[in-house]
């Protein structure tokens, strides 16, 4: 039995797709220090796990949109859903933190097709003015993966150990694989025979880099994204390590912030009809650079606290809420034939800036929020700037 497109199980059934990304980058941020304790590593080292799926992420992108854009997005989604399985499996039995680290870059593999066909799906059913609404309040409904993973993996950690929450991932996989393979129909009406020849490969992404305004929007996506990942690589060191917070309480404080990216999501599904893309864009580029700054100042002038970096952070998160999906939609729905190849450069440039800006964290670690603060604050200014490069709304394209 096939959903029906508009339905809001189909809505449901996204969710799930795209929110599995989130939870497999959450979920064992609180277990940080205890895999370095086991592989006997440094913080720059276990924090490579993260920066490299990130990468994989990145890479995936590429190549998965342009196959959703020529075999539909069924097809995808499924074999996508199976390998982020078996690599799930495959870190719980890792001897060394290279192997983890590879197993992690296969697990992002597989696990981007949620993302970045999920999105694909939501611009087919919805179209250009829609998705941006929808994916704004898909955003929102996303944001509880981030707000209930680190607290299933602080837990899972604390009472079975840190190879417990790669089972947990591989179970979340196989369930989201009998659903979308049950349930999901397939939403791309106008698959593109040529979508992986080299040539129309180049062109396509020839032709959006072109765009002055969707170089905006990806850089706007990429830069915003990439201080909450500064922020991501770094908090469990710094709150459970320096701050001293347990490990089964880190998911109380990272939820907290992940509200901020909740109230930003809801504000811009809210906001974005009266106010439209561009101007929504602009306000959130305007409170990452505010918040960022401030975040980097409490910490380096006043002796860090809990409050001082967690409060900083959820207000910076608002901004990402208000980005994130209000630029996707900005960025592929000038693209209905392409829009798989849209959504996938934007989130390569995201989430390869993002794991640059995660090793950077790692490279940086003092034992301090300094670091991890000032690289906020330069993705937030950066995220500032790329907002003003926004021009007039442009029409669609072939």
């Amino acid at each position: 039995m096939r959903l029906k497109p508009h339905s809001m199980y189909t809505t449901a059934l996204i969710i799930a797709l795209v929110a599995t990304g989130p939870l497999s980058t959450d979920m064992y941020l609180p277990a940080l220090p205890e895999i370095r304790a086991a592989f006997d590593v440094d913080t720059a080292q276990v924090q490579m796990t993260l920066s490299i799926f990130l990468a994989g992420l990145a890479v995936a992108q590429l190549i998965l949109g342009p196959l959703s854009d020529r075999f539909g997005r069924r097809p995808v989604l499924i074999g996508g859903m199976v390998l982020y399985a078996l690599a799930s499996v495959a870190c719980v039995f890792a001897p060394t933190i290279e192997f983890l680290m590879v197993a992690r870059f296969v697990q992002a593999f597989g696990v981007c097709a949620g993302g970045v066909v999920g999105r694909a799906v939501v611009r087919d059913v919805h179209g250009r003015t829609e998705a941006a609404r929808m994916l704004s309040h898909v955003s929102t409904a996303i944001a509880v993966a981030p707000l209930v993973a680190p607290l299933i993996g602080g837990h899972l950690a604390t009472a079975f150990g840190w190879s417990s929450i790669f089972w947990a991932m591989a179970a979340i996989g196989v369930f989201v694989f009998a659903a979308t393979a049950t349930l999901l129909p397939e939403t791309n009406a106008q698959p593109k025979a040529d979508a992986l020849n080299p040539r129309r490969f180049a062109a396509n992404y020839k032709a959006l880099l072109a765009s002055p305004n969707y170089r905006a929007y990806l850089l706007a996506t990429a830069f915003c994204f990439s201080g909450l990942f500064a922020f991501i690589s770094g908090s469990s060191f710094v709150l459970i390590e320096t701050l001293g917070m347990a490990p089964d309480h880190f998911g109380f404080a990272f939820g907290f912030v992940v509200v901020g990216f909740m109230v930003g999501s809801h504000l811009g599904g809210r906001w974005v009809k009266r106010l439209g893309v561009e101007r929504l864009v602009l306000i959130g580029g305007r409170t990452a650079m505010a918040t960022g700054v401030a975040a980097l100042a409490l910490n380096t002038l006043a002796p860090p606290t809990i409050f001082s970096v967690v409060v900083p952070m959820a207000l910076y998160l608002v901004s990402v809420g208000l980005i994130l999906p209000s630029s996707m939609a900005g960025a592929i729905g000038p693209y209905p034939t392409m829009a798989g190849a849209a959504s996938a450069l934007v989130g390569f440039v995201q989430m390869m800036m993002a794991a640059l800006a995660g090793a950077l964290v790692g490279h940086l670690h003092d034992g301090t929020p300094g670091p991890m603060m000032a690289v906020v604050a330069l993705f937030g200014a950066l995220s500032w700037w790329a907002a003003h490069q926004i021009g007039a709304e442009e029409p669609d394209h072939p």
